[in-house]
C-alpha cells in the first residue's frame, strides 16, 4: 500500500489519499512546533503524494488552520481535499486571559462552544478567513462525545443534530461543501448520528485499531450500507501500538492496563515471526476496511512523518494476518489488507 493511493470517499464525489495529514500537532498540542517544522512536514507529505489534510478551529486556537492555509496557499486547489470542523467559535482575547491547555503558545483566541445554525455558518466562514483558501471540502461537527462533554453530552448532541445539522445540510445542498459528518472519540456517537441524520462521513479518533474492533458489530456495517466514509485518526491507540508494550506505554492517553500490555506482547511476537513492524501493521490494518478510505496521522517532526510513511508502505505477508486471527488476536470478521 502506498500513502498516495487514491480511494473513493464513500458515496461522495471525492477521492482522498489513503494516508492523510492531521494538523493537531501543528496547533502546538502539548509542546511547541516552530513554523519551519510545520511548513516542512506539510511540504514533505505533499512530496510523498499525500493530498488530504484535516484541520479544526480548536487545534491551537486557530493556529493549525492558519499554518495549514499558509502551507497550501499556492497549491492548485483542485489537487487536494481539505476538511475542517464546526462547533467552536474563536473570539479574540488578551493572551493572559486564555486557558490554552493542552496547547502551547497558541492563537490569541478564547474558544466558545456553539452548535447553533448561525454559529455553524459563522464557524465555517471564520475557518475560510483564517486559511485564506477558497473552500473546505468536508466539514465535521466536532467533539459532541462523552469524552469531551461528559454529562452534558446528550444535550450537546441534541443541539448539534438540530443546529449544526441544518446549517451543514444547507451548505451541502448549495454545493459550498461536498461532505458533512461528525468528528469524535467514540464510534457509538457516530453510530447514533448516522441513525438520526443523513451524514456522509465520520472522523473517528482511535476506536477501530488492532486492539479495538467493537465498531465492526453495528457501526461499520451501517456505514457500508449507507455509503458513509470513516476517516480514522489515532490508529496507535495514543501510543502503545507505536511503542509496543514498553514500560510507561500509553493506551488512550493513560498508562496501558495489564491486559492491554499482555495482548500487545502477543501481537509483537507474531510481528517478530513475520518481520513486520508493529506500527506498520497498526496503520495498514485500519485502511483495509472498505468503509475507511484514509488514515489520518498527526506528526511532530519530519522524521516522525517519514517513519509513518515508511510503515504505511511496508510489505506485510498475508500469513501475518492469518496468524493473528488463528491466535485469537484479531477478530475473524475484521477485513485485512489484500
Amino acid at each position: 500500500m502506498h500513502p498516495s493511493d487514491k480511494r473513493k470517499f464513500g458515496r461522495v464525489d471525492l477521492d482522498v489519499t489513503a494516508f492523510s495529514f492531521g494538523t493537531a500537532p501543528i496547533g502546538n498540542i502539548f509542546r511547541e512546533i516552530d513554523e519551519a517544522t510545520s511548513q516542512a512536514m506539510i511540504e514533505r507529505s505533499w512530496e510523498a503524494g499525500v493530498r488530504y489534510f484535516d484541520t479544526a478551529p480548536m487545534y491551537g486556537h486557530g493556529l493549525a488552520e492558519l499554518r495549514t492555509g499558509h502551507a497550501l496557499r499556492w497549491k492548485n486547489r483542485d489537487d487536494y481535499v481539505l476538511s475542517s470542523k464546526v462547533g467552536r467559535l474563536l473570539k479574540p482575547a488578551p493572551r493572559a486571559s486564555i486557558n490554552f491547555a493542552p496547547w502551547k503558545n497558541a492563537g490569541a483566541f478564547r474558544i466558545e462552544f456553539d452548535y447553533s445554525y448561525d454559529g455553524t455558518m459563522r464557524s465555517l466562514e471564520d475557518s475560510l478567513q483564517r486559511m485564506a483558501l477558497e473552500r473546505i471540502d468536508i466539514c465535521f461537527i466536532h467533539d459532541i462525545d462523552v469524552f469531551t462533554r461528559g454529562a452534558e453530552q446528550p444535550e450537546v448532541f441534541r443541539q448539534a443534530m438540530d443546529g449544526c445539522w441544518k446549517a451543514l445540510a444547507k451548505l451541502r445542498e448549495e454545493g459550498v461543501v461536498k461532505a458533512i459528518g461528525v468528528g469524535v472519540n467514540e464510534w457509538q456517537v457516530c453510530h447514533e448520528a448516522l441513525k438520526q441524520r443523513d451524514f456522509d462521513c465520520f472522523l473517528l479518533a482511535g476506536r477501530y485499531t488492532l486492539l479495538e474492533q467493537e465498531s465492526l458489530d453495528e457501526f461499520l456495517p451501517l456505514c457500508e450500507a449507507r455509503g458513509a466514509a470513516v476517516v480514522v485518526g489515532g490508529g496507535f491507540n495514543s501510543g502503545i501500538l507505536a511503542t509496543g508494550a514498553v514500560e510507561g506505554a500509553k493506551y488512550n492517553y493513560a498508562p496501558a492496563p495489564a491486559d492491554i500490555m499482555e495482548k500487545v506482547r502477543k501481537i509483537e511476537a507474531v510481528c517478530r515471526d513475520h518481520s513486520v513492524p508493529l506500527p506498520a501493521a497498526a496503520l495498514q490494518f485500519v485502511v483495509a476496511h472498505p468503509a475507511i478510505p484514509s488514515f489520518c496521522a498527526g506528526t511532530r517532526t519530519v522524521e516522525q512523518l517519514e517513519q509513518n510513511l515508511k510503515w504505511f508502505s511496508h510489505s506485510i505477508p498475508a500469513a501475518f494476518w492469518a496468524d493473528l486471527k488463528a491466535k485469537g488476536l484479531l477478530r475473524e470478521d475484521a477485513p485485512v489488507p489484500a
